[in-house]
């Protein structure tokens, strides 16, 4: 990688302060396949194509022009931002857009054909990672993964074209459907359901159409196809019959018969009392749609033929290859240490290596060390071999081979310099007089993709950062990649013996049967059974447990069948016997909920044919369910150790099917792509589902052109405030003003207008609304963009970009948030929770929507007093600001909605710890709705200064809270005897789920999240819920809890005193 080059970037901006005289023209410098260097002056915002046609022309002037040929067999290659060449295909785009390195373009011969070089271009440029990269991988596994993919998009994309114009409609724009009902929506008089008010857009008029929540779709559209033609008049009846309903505001088509109460934004519009808005659109204009996403469909692949080819003649069988079954060889496992280079250790040191063998964090025998070698940084070992007390039968299809490669020391006095602290955090002294310093770890599997064990040399390029908590100094859970940053990684080559002439096999799955004796419990042991099937996910089975369990597997089957992963952690992977029998039994258990089976996706369950049954019954998952736990899938696959595997079809199969789907699977892909343990992963399912979903490219490559100029106006603005704090002068300031003019160049306009939101791709963005636009003051300097609707005129959406920051934890919770609603709702709860929309997009990038009409509680505070020391104190100010936004029902309604969100919030940031919560990160919208934001500390990591714990309480709620739920009102009244009534409701619902919300965040262990990164930090969970108590017992801690939050309120109200004077003294 090159330094970064913030100086340069200003060279891509027109009519910046930052940008010199000329702005429009940049000198580039051109190399030629003659040997002809041309420097010349091209317009920063004109495209590829037209550079080319530039250069075509200065080059007649130069000698050997007739020997370039024709044009159109060029094309451009540049160095691009991040040092890698890029082959410029699609010649659409601008050189602003490209923002190479340097200004240098090479002009190349085109290799194949142009169609098939264009779409590579794009699905490189739209990933983050060049397809040369991938072609440049010699592995088998990647090239058959890939093959596989192109072959399976190609018969996709087939398919699509033979799709009719409402099937392609259901996969991309199909709304969302809630069949069960959920809370009960009546007139408030009786108990039959309530009338709906509907308001129809058409022709740049409206109508309102009155109608029952329990009429059908169909009904509605009659009705309103009706109002129209009265207004137009007879002549105008045929059109009848060829209009479909779309959501006004975004592409979301109300497909389907069903009842208005089914779509999610009929009852979203009910709950947050609203009139629908929707809009007749005449399938003419779907149709168009339909047809243009044919067409770019069309000039790729070819459509499949009706007539099919003639067979091929029959080939010549290849010979068969004898293959010797795994559970017939009873030798020991062993390895060979070949070397060990570029050891990061001292002279005076002694390297060893420790090797273990896994099944997920299973330990399946001791681990196996090797001597004591000196030298520099290579390394060699008398006693090279490391026997395994394992025999290789009874190794499990997924087992890891894991590596520690520390440094043996003598122990030492502890030195006054701070040069090494940091090595401190990871030694173990092993005996007296020794200390082990881990230096790199790395994991490999046993068996290869094709479930054949490895044989022959194999050289490990090692990682170097430890995890906190490590097994022996191993690190099973860590990635099976190899480090790709080669050149300065500790490089371990190790060789795998053969133990057999034959390739060593595991029998297929199919194949196996269980010859075990059915064992059946009684009463008594049916009783302890059940006690340990209750148990959360993290409890601890001791070995006398997992015997039973064990014993008792068919009565685990028939009675028990959501206990399979406890099943799971008391079989002995270490016995291929246990391991068939378990295979056997797999075959007949019933099959799962999907909730149930997200566990069996945790890293403790490696087993292949286990995930497999567990992506089986995912498939039961709606696509509404899916998007909810899309997050936590996207996860997991990091578990995977194999390329081509259930999950990653299934998620793929999932995305194609519905394109929201594969909106989210994208960025959550997209996102992670520069983390090197999951790159090439990544960028192959990324690729694929390119491939698959060939219209969706444009689309998503606009957003990404789009970010990445909010990127570039972000350092921009960045690096003006860096100057003026430099230099103190008004010149090298970046203002609003110089802002908004770099939003107003064509360059910037274009590219940020007509994009589907990245955070609904059912929302249109017309353009920017540059005089509302500007950057916050806080360090990372994020932008506030106001973009129009493009389907909604007058309409207006707030994005925040940032750069600088992690949103993953953001998201993470927002996502909870979004299920507790959603749990809350199934148990006709409505608490009318506010999970605003939040996505990472790259490395520490990312976007939040801004909640329209709403306000911090601190600037409310400020805003009713003129002394910032006293304003947290008043405890009107929350009240009177509603006041004056609402009267008479109105205000009635706003305090109802504010007391169901205050204990929504209350229930939900006790239950995740959320920390850090002063008066800035809590915000109320004018309809009374209260609402958290902004989650960087979760799982009770509360914040602490000078060693003094500054968050005494276990969730906010602060006297003027209660005195808007009491309605100004003194004295603990029935309104506030309600409030206490929903919280104590709620926390007893998110109990019953309690499993699931450990499930889902041991699911992201992996993901690298500051305050998630061990057990031990879901453990909080745990305790907040009360989990392995009885619900009288959970309900008296709550209750404890609720009245010591509202006792040292006192102190939160200290704490935001201390908020507004810092906010006051900064202003």
């Amino acid at each position: 990688m090159p330094p970064a080059m913030t100086d340069l970037l200003d060279i891509w901006v027109t009519h910046s302060p930052l940008a010199g005289q000329a702005s429009d023209q940049i000198t580039v410098d051109f190399l030629l396949p003659t040997g002809i260097y041309i420097q010349m002056d091209v317009p920063r915002e004109a495209t590829i194509q037209h550079i080319k046609l530039l250069l075509w022309k200065q080059a007649q002037k130069f000698p050997l022009f007739p020997a370039l040929g024709e044009m159109e067999s060029h094309m451009f290659e540049c160095v691009n931002q991040a040092a890698v060449h890029e082959e410029l295909e699609d010649e659409t785009r601008r050189l602003c857009d490209v923002r190479p390195f340097l200004p240098v373009l090479k002009l190349v011969t085109r290799n194949c054909g142009r169609a098939e070089r264009l779409l590579d271009s794009k699905i490189g440029v739209l990933i983050g990672k060049g397809l040369h990269e991938l072609d440049a991988i010699n592995d088998q596994e990647v090239k058959d993964f890939r093959g596989k993919m192109c072959r399976v998009s190609e018969e996709r994309m087939q398919r699509v074209q033979m799709m009719t114009c409402t099937e392609w409609l259901q996969s991309c724009f199909s709304p969302q459907l809630e069949p069960a009902g959920g809370t009960a929506i009546t007139d408030g008089v009786s108990d039959r359901p309530a009338d709906l008010k509907v308001i129809i857009h058409f022709d740049q008029s409206q109508v309102r159409v009155c109608n029952s929540l329990l009429e059908m779709m169909k009904t509605l559209m009659e009705l309103a196809v009706r109002k129209w033609l009265t207004t137009h008049g007879p002549e105008e009846e045929t059109w009848r019959g060829q209009y479909v309903l779309r959501v006004s505001h975004c592409l979301e088509f109300l497909l389907g018969d069903h009842p208005l109460i089914w779509y999610k934004y009929i009852r979203t519009c009910i709950q947050a009392k609203e009139s629908p808005h929707l809009t007749l659109v005449h399938t003419s204009t779907v149709k168009a749609m339909f047809e243009q996403e044919i067409s770019t469909i069309s000039a790729v692949v070819s459509r499949k033929s009706s007539n099919p080819p003639l067979p091929l003649p029959p080939k010549r069988r290849p010979p068969t290859v004898i293959q010797t079954c795994v559970w017939d060889m009873s030798s020991l496992f062993k390895i060979v240490l070949v070397n060990c280079s570029k050891v990061n250790a001292e002279e005076t040191a002694k390297v060893q290596v420790r090797a273990g063998l896994f099944h997920g964090t299973e330990l399946l025998c001791k681990p196996a060390v090797s001597g004591e070698s000196s030298g520099r940084s290579d390394h060699t070992w008398k006693e090279s071999t490391l026997e395994f007390e394992i025999a290789v039968c009874d190794l499990p299809r997924m087992t890891r081979l894991c590596f520690a490669i520390y440094a043996v020391m003598d122990k030492v006095k502890k030195q006054k310099s701070t040069k090494n602290a940091h090595i401190n955090k990871y030694q173990t002294i092993r005996k007296a007089g020794k200390v082990h310093y881990p230096i790199a770890w790395i994991n490999t599997m046993v068996f290869d993709y094709k479930g054949q064990l490895k044989t022959g040399d194999i050289i490990l390029h090692c990682w170097s950062s430890f995890p906190d908590e490590l097994e022996e100094m191993l690190n099973p859970i860590g990635t099976i990649q190899t480090n790709p940053y080669t050149e300065n990684a500790t490089a371990l080559h190790i060789h795998f013996p053969d133990y057999s002439y034959h390739p060593i096999v595991f029998p297929p799955f199919d194949k196996v049967r269980d010859p075990s004796v059915i064992g059946r419990g009684g009463k008594k042991f049916h009783i302890e059974l059940k006690e340990i099937m209750e148990r959360d996910p993290l409890s601890q089975l001791c070995e006398n447990e997992k015997d039973l369990i064990w014993t008792l597997r068919h009565d685990c089957r028939e009675n028990f069948p959501q206990s399979l992963p406890k099943l799971l952690l008391s079989v002995k992977w270490s016995k291929h016997e246990d391991m068939a029998q378990l295979q056997a039994l797999l075959q007949i258990w019933p099959r799962l909920s999907p909730r149930d089976a997200l566990e069996l996706l945790d890293f403790n369950y490696p087993d292949q044919y286990v995930r497999e049954y567990a992506v089986d019954c995912l498939r039961d998952m709606s696509d509404e369910e899916l998007s909810q736990y899309l997050l936590q899938l996207v996860q997991v696959l990091r578990y995977e150790p194999y390329y081509d595997c259930a999950l990653t079809h299934f998620l793929l199969e999932r995305a194609q099917r519905n394109r929201k789907i594969g909106h989210f699977l994208f960025w959550h892909l997209r996102s992670e792509i520069h983390m090197p343990a999951v790159s090439v992963q990544f960028a192959l399912i990324l690729e694929a589902y390119c491939r698959c979903n060939i219209p969706h490219i444009e689309v998503l490559k606009k957003q990404v052109e789009a970010l990445n100029k909010l990127k570039s106006v972000n350092e921009l603005i960045k690096l003006g405030t860096i100057k003026n704090a430099r230099s103190k002068t008004k010149e090298a300031m970046l203002t609003k003003e110089a802002m908004m003019t770099c939003l107003r160049q064509s360059g910037y306009s274009e590219t940020l207008s007509d994009l589907h939101s990245p955070l609904n791709p059912l929302v249109l963005l017309s353009g920017i609304n540059v005089e509302r636009c500007r950057y916050m003051d806080s360090k990372m300097k994020p932008l506030w963009i106001v973009y129009n609707n493009k389907l909604l005129g007058g309409d207006t959406l707030g994005i925040i970009f940032k750069n600088g920051d992690d949103l993953r934890q953001d998201m993470l919770t927002l996502q909870i948030l979004r299920l507790m609603d959603s749990l809350w709702k199934e148990a006709n709860l409505d608490l009318r929770i506010v999970p605003y929309g939040c996505l990472a997009t790259g490395d520490r990038t990312g976007l939040i929507e801004v909640v329209s009409s709403a306000d911090t509680i601190a600037n409310i505070q400020l805003t009713s007093s003129n002394v910032a020391a006293a304003a947290a104190f008043n405890k009107d100010a929350l009240l009177n600001w509603l006041k004056e936004r609402n009267s008479g029902d109105a205000l009635d309604r706003a305090i109802e909605e504010f007391t169901l969100s205050c204990a929504g919030y209350c229930v939900a940031t006790y239950v995740l710890g959320i920390a850090d919560r002063h008066s800035d990160n809590i915000m109320v919208r004018s309809t009374g709705q209260l609402f958290h934001i902004d989650f960087g500390h979760i799982l009770g990591n509360f914040k602490s200064k000078f060693g003094i714990k500054r968050e005494r309480v276990p969730f906010i709620l602060t006297h003027d809270f209660i005195h808007v739920i009491q309605q100004g009102k003194t004295g603990y009244t029935e309104k506030f005897g309600s409030f206490r009534q929903y919280c104590e409701e709620a926390y007893l619902i998110l109990r019953k789920n309690g499993n699931l919300f450990i499930t889902l965040f041991a699911l992201m262990l992996t993901a690298g999240l500051p305050e998630l990164t061990s057990v031990k930090d879901i453990q909080y969970l745990k305790d907040s819920l009360a989990l392995g108590k009885t619900d009288d017992e959970a309900l008296k801690q709550f209750r404890q809890k609720f009245d010591e939050a509202l006792r040292e309120s006192w102190t939160t109200k200290v704490n935001w005193m201390a908020h507004n004077v810092a906010k006051d003294n900064r202003s």
